[in-house]
């Protein structure tokens, strides 16, 4: 698992600068801040608290895709041309955001560089985590899987301290991010803790003895001369 870098620009502050088209809001646990199909008409900065991200099919079900902690955009597909968006996105815990519309963020984009070195470091930071995600689904098992997902959202990997994760992150919903049956999530998760990798006491703690497993034993990617 990489280690993810905090920007070493400071995203509010540069935000905060930004002329107009820019909007502060409160959301409530479980509260929409966006439903797929509705206009793509802003980006959002995540400032307290953590979304989910969901993708909806046509029957109706919903899959949770990824959490997005503090110092996230999400949205931002309107910047590609998309006038509906991709996903649905809920609040999974109490979060402050910042709405930037689209024509205030497509001029900071060309205007502002801060602005601009901050939004590219995103995106990139970004892919790399997508790639980590393709080479953990292909190449890891449902263990693994499981293992990776639950140090990313107790913060492992990044320079904040772990942290709990919420108990609002239930089972079905770490089934459906990494690919599995909440059967196969319940039986390894009663297996970390038995064995001391994590603990349940109103929340769920992520020990670093997990993290310990998991770099025991990761696929390599070797590069070809």
């Amino acid at each position: 698992m990489v280690k993810t870098k905090k920007s070493p620009l400071d995203p509010e502050a540069i935000i905060a600068k930004l002329n107009g088209g820019r909007s502060e809001a409160k959301y409530q646990k479980d509260q929409t801040v966006f439903s797929q199909g509705d206009p793509a008409d802003g980006v959002y900065y995540v400032q307290s608290g953590k979304l989910k991200v969901l993708v909806v099919s046509k029957t109706g079900k919903e899959a949770v895709v990824a959490i997005l902690p503090p110092g996230s955009f999400c949205g931002e597909e309107c910047l590609t041309g998309h006038k509906l968006r991709l996903t649905t996105v809920k609040a999974l815990t109490q979060c402050g955001l910042i709405r930037l519309a689209k024509a205030s963020i497509v001029r900071a984009l060309h205007d502002d560089q801060q602005f601009s070195e901050l939004f590219t470091w995103y995106l990139m930071q970004r892919n790399i985590r997508v790639q980590e995600d393709l080479v953990d689904q292909l190449l890891n098992s449902t263990e693994k899987r499981l293992a990776r997902l639950l140090l990313i959202l107790a913060n492992y990997g990044k320079e904040e301290r772990p942290e709990p994760i919420l108990p609002k992150i239930n089972q079905e919903t770490l089934a459906e991010m990494i690919g599995t049956s909440r059967t196969h999530v319940n039986f390894f998760m009663n297996k970390f803790r038995q064995l001391g990798f994590i603990e349940y006491n109103g929340a769920i703690k992520v020990n670093r003895s997990l993290l310990n497993m998991l770099l025991h034993e990761r696929p390599q990617i070797t590069s070809q001369d």
